[in-house]
């Protein structure tokens, strides 16, 4: 299965035996809307809700952190999905929001997991059948699995502050990477390079061509060949830049988790301003 699928393939397939849907959706907390309300108002027949804001491990340190490993098989379980399972995640959200639940199920193992091309907006625009309701999931046992890709620290970010082994790409907009007055952001990670994670989707909402997105890659200054990390401003749309990546052909790049809230609320981080790399 291919890491991102069409509406039309998902419309044929979405009954198949061992295939589930996940409404992956999160909105941003002053953006007035209801993910859960909107899922039961209409959702892709079948579908089942992921509630990816209560998603994290609250007792972290690390603000709006990963669920461990527990919490993943826990919430795995609930919903009735198992580890053999393929996956189809979408989203209805501005901030992309499938992109982070598709790294959280790669990151406990799931593999074959894929997202909607154009979400569910795409799926509404072509007056594709949906639904009404709460989900019905019959719970299972999930075993607890063990964690696979990159995370990095606050520690490690700052040590690469010195030796800038790995490449940081910001994928928060650019008044907010830069510190202007008024965005509510000190600036970045010295060091850190800037791509807005919108630019790496079309206008109607569907991912750009590979080519497509490794020239905005390139564009923002970004070497493939040499290890990256993604940051935004709480680990969400890090993960947009970390499946546009993988679609472009770079599979390895780590997450910072802890992003800019992390970072920006430690007084004793370096933090650098401007447009450029600091």
């Amino acid at each position: 299965m291919d890491r991102l699928v069409s509406t039309r393939w998902l419309a044929e397939h979405h009954r198949d035996a061992g295939l589930v849907v996940l409404d992956a959706t999160m909105h941003l907390p002053d953006s007035g809307r209801d993910a859960r309300e909107e899922f039961r108002a209409a959702h892709i027949p079948g579908a089942r809700f992921l509630d990816l804001a209560s998603f994290v491990d609250e007792a972290s340190d690390v603000p709006k952190a990963l669920p461990t490993p527990d919490q993943f098989a826990e919430r795995m379980g609930a919903l009735g999905v198992g580890p053999t399972d393929r996956i189809i995640l979408y989203d209805d959200s501005a901030i992309r929001s499938a992109a982070r639940a598709l790294f959280i199920l790669d990151h406990f193992g799931m593999e074959e997991v894929a997202i909607l091309d154009g979400g569910f907006a795409k799926w509404r625009a072509e007056e594709r059948e949906t639904e009404s309701g709460s989900e019905v999931s019959q719970a299972i046992a999930f075993p607890v699995p063990s964690p696979r890709r990159e995370v990095r620290s606050k520690a490690e970010i700052l040590a690469n502050c010195e030796h800038r082994a790995e490449q940081v790409l910001d994928a928060r907009d650019s008044a907010r990477f830069s510190g202007e007055e008024g965005s509510g952001s000190q600036g970045h990670i010295p060091g850190a390079a800037n791509l807005h994670f919108a630019r790496l989707l079309n206008e109607d909402g569907t991912w750009k061509s590979p080519d497509a997105l490794r020239a905005e890659f390139e564009g923002a200054g970004v070497d493939l060949e040499r290890p990256i990390v993604t940051s935004c401003n709480s680990g969400m749309t890090a993960c947009v830049l970390l499946f546009g990546l993988d679609l472009a052909g770079k599979q390895d790049a780590a997450l910072y988790d802890g992003s800019w809230l992390e970072w920006g609320s430690d007084p004793d981080t370096p933090k650098a301003s401007g447009a450029k790399p600091g």
